[in-house]
């Protein structure tokens, strides 16, 4: 397997690999000219969000700056908003449904780095990806770990760390997030 493959394959793989190295290259100029755009270059903004993301439905709005590791393993439904400073590490897909809405400095890492000491001075890196259902809303500072799975209308507080999977139709916050109750 190549690095790219065992990377997208959630399996340990070295980041400095050539081939990546120049993906995360070409996605940092993308999002470089992103970060650049002006409100009134509204159609020009969308189309350089489409060819940095793997996918991406009607109606996509990105408040900039933003940031991610590689772009096209992001995907978003229709009428999906992201407000200012959000960080994607994409290092594996991030699936998010339609109707998203991410508060400012929303951060989603799918990666992550081995627990064992001699693994992890290695340098060598994996990840899990993430998948974030339909009409989500997740509040400003909220950070979403790796290999989580959000459900549909699920309502994530400001400042919550999800450190564990949550089900269609909770709200829930906090440091690690709980379930607060069940929404309609």
């Amino acid at each position: 397997m190549t690095e790219k493959e065992k990377m997208l394959a959630g399996e340990l793989y070295r980041s400095w690999d050539e081939e990546l190295v120049l993906e995360r290259l070409r996605a940092r100029q993308m999002v470089y000219l992103l970060n650049q755009t002006k409100e009134t270059e509204g159609h020009y903004r969308e189309q350089l969000i489409r060819d940095l993301f793997g996918t991406a439905g009607e109606k996509v709005s990105l408040e900039t700056p933003f940031h991610c590791d590689y772009g096209y393993n992001i995907h978003v439904g229709e009428d999906f908003y992201a407000n200012f400073n959000c960080v994607f590490l994409d290092v594996c897909e991030i699936r998010i449904g339609n109707r998203a809405l991410l508060g400012p400095n929303v951060q989603l890492y799918t990666a992550t780095h081995p627990l064992n000491r001699e693994q992890r001075a290695s340098g060598l890196e994996s990840g899990k990806p993430i998948l974030i259902g339909h009409d989500v809303w997740i509040g400003g500072g909220a950070i979403i770990n790796p290999g989580i799975t959000i459900g549909d209308n699920v309502v994530i507080a400001s400042g919550a760390v999800v450190t564990k999977d949550l089900p269609d139709n909770v709200f829930a916050g906090g440091n690690p997030a709980r379930i607060i109750r069940e929404v309609d």
